[in-house]
């Protein structure tokens, strides 16, 4: 059991460095715009005069079958 638990922890400590280096990435482009990220058919923008409601719908689909294949790949045996 405490053999899992250590596989868990790297795992975790893995995937928060990943994270990090993501932020790390998207602070230093910030200013680089991609160009369909966010304004997808599927993702929802409510403009009122004193709010804005963004949820990314299509982004986030498409953002996690992205991964998955990439995660399916890397991980394959």
């Amino acid at each position: 059991m405490p053999d899992t638990i250590q596989h868990i922890a790297k795992f975790l400590i893995a995937v928060g460095l990943i994270i990090a280096g993501v932020g790390i990435i998207l602070l230093i482009f910030r200013n680089i715009d991609i160009p369909f990220l966010g304004r997808l058919p599927g993702d929802i923008m409510i403009e009122k005069k004193h709010f804005t409601i963004y949820v990314p719908i299509a982004t986030s689909i498409l953002l996690s079958i992205i991964l998955s294949l990439i995660l399916y790949f890397v991980t394959r045996r």
